[in-house]
């Protein structure tokens, strides 16, 4: 029988139109029963949002370490040759132009790591999630937005820092990415990240289809208006598919 997680990311893919499964990351002060562990080695905190939408596994605290701005995010202290990484790549960034001195202080982190990660498909993990990550295109981020009445965080640099806003009070929130980020997952050109709280996404799913069904009636009514048009537009780019 499917897991009310697993059926709630079913309707998430459908209502969002999705092309890939919602995520999620579960943080754990002990390794899962009958998780596999990543073998370790990705070059960033968010290869593992990436390689999640595949499979469920675990990995631990020093696992993430690779990525030195990803493990800062993640809670681990800046400290010894990781921290030298972290004050080297920001001094970096700074100089090249791509930080304001001071940025890094304003991102969000977690004030204390936890001890393991878990991540997967939604609903394949036997346990609850912390937060949730969607690849998204923009018109799920525009649903997501309505669903949240615009009030979320919209965010940047660096991508991984959604989890801890999420964790820090907000129900929803949507991040643009970064450069490193869509290097590192794949992310395409044409898409977002939506991110949810784990404890808000019955509640968030029950607003969703209220917006999703608000929706169709929108564009089933602007289509005819359009269709009575004397002289709707037609995109020269679309014409003749």
């Amino acid at each position: 029988m499917e897991s009310t997680l697993a059926g709630e990311a079913r309707e998430l893919e459908r209502l969002l139109g999705l092309e890939s499964p919602p995520i999620q990351i579960s943080y754990l002060e002990t390794p899962p029963a009958g998780v596999p562990e990543h073998p370790g080695g990705v070059p960033s905190v968010c290869t593992f949002f990436a390689e999640a939408r595949e499979r469920p596994f675990f990995a631990a605290l020093p696992a993430h370490e690779e990525c030195e701005v990803g493990a800062f995010v993640l809670g681990i202290p800046p400290k010894g040759p990781a921290g030298e990484r972290l004050m080297g790549t920001l001094g970096e960034m700074q100089a090249r132009g791509y930080l304001e001195p001071g940025e890094e202080a304003k991102v969000a982190h977690n004030a204390t790591p936890p001890n393991f990660v878990a991540y997967g498909p939604l609903g394949s993990l036997p346990i609850p999630p912390t937060g949730i990550l969607i690849f998204a295109k923009p018109k799920a981020v525009m649903l997501a937005m309505e669903t949240a009445r615009f009030r979320l965080p919209v965010l940047g640099r660096p991508m991984c820092s959604i989890l801890p806003t999420l964790l820090q009070g907000a129900p929803v929130a949507v991040s643009a990415g970064c450069t490193g980020s869509r290097i590192y997952t794949q992310l395409g050109d044409d898409q977002m990240i939506i991110g949810l709280r784990g404890d808000h996404l019955t509640p968030f799913l029950a607003e969703l289809r209220r917006i999703a069904a608000a929706n169709d009636w929108v564009a089933a009514e602007d289509t005819r208006r359009r269709g009575a048009a004397a002289h709707p537009y037609v995109d020269p780019a679309r014409a003749g598919r």
